[in-house]
């Protein structure tokens, strides 16, 4: 029996290319580190490091440490601009939302699967801090408070595609994976692990990334709509 559903966020809720956000985002953070003395090229080849720092996580440590300890070694002699990032998060970040291609409000769905008795849990890639995910969640009418958990790279120790950020989430939520269904646009990340796992999955192709080339029509596949359909008829 189902008890909780997992949604991804890039490319899932929001209907977005990720090559467009990165563009729009890494522009918009090089001018926030600028006036520290971030030169833009360095930052962005530096952020990039810290990501697969994060990606390659053992969980021995938090993504947020894997990250900012790599990225304060790149830039010894700079001021630090943790709380910097934090307020672009919060402020300058929402001017990336015009990378969206619609801006669908998923307040009804996320409240008909909690009418339902439903546990809904937000599992985005935890590469980032909560207050960005907060700030892309805007963008389509939802809030932190609408799910029961959300991963970020505080609370997070490994990452998609690796099978034991889903394990380690499954711990927190006291579930089993055939309790739980997952939502996602990207067949190697949100999909594949899951499934392996004994969890029910649900593939949102429009923005999907399927780098291998995987035949996608052996998986559930259809709308963020269609996929709310689907678990409450189970």
């Amino acid at each position: 029996m189902i008890k909780t559903v997992m949604f991804d966020l890039d490319g899932t809720l929001l209907p977005f290319v990720q090559d467009e956000f990165i563009k729009l985002y890494f522009g918009g953070l090089c001018r926030a580190l600028a006036p520290y003395g971030y030169d833009p090229d360095s930052a962005v080849k530096n952020v990039w490091r810290g990501t697969k720092a994060m990606v390659e996580n053992d969980g021995s440590r938090l993504n947020s440490e894997a990250f900012w300890e790599l990225f304060r070694a790149a830039f010894p002699n700079k001021p630090e601009v943790r709380e910097v990032c934090d307020e672009f998060y919060i402020n300058e970040f929402d001017a990336v939302k015009t990378c969206l291609k619609r801006t669908p409000d998923h307040t009804p769905l996320i409240e008909r699967l909690k009418n339902a008795g439903l546990e809904v849990v937000l599992a985005t890639n935890p590469l980032f801090p909560e207050c960005a995910v907060a700030t892309r969640l805007s963008w389509v009418g939802l809030s932190e408070s609408d799910f029961a958990y959300i991963t970020n790279y505080d609370n997070s120790t490994f990452c998609k595609p690796n099978p034991k950020y889903f394990t380690e989430l499954l711990k927190k939520l006291g579930r089993q994976p055939e309790e739980c269904f997952m939502v996602g646009n990207s067949v190697p990340d949100d999909i594949i692990p899951t499934k392996g796992l004994g969890m029910g999955t649900f593939l949102v192709p429009e923005f999907a990334e399927n780098p291998n080339g995987e035949d996608i029509s052996q998986f559930l596949s259809g709308t963020v709509e269609q996929a709310v359909e689907h678990i409450l008829s189970l």
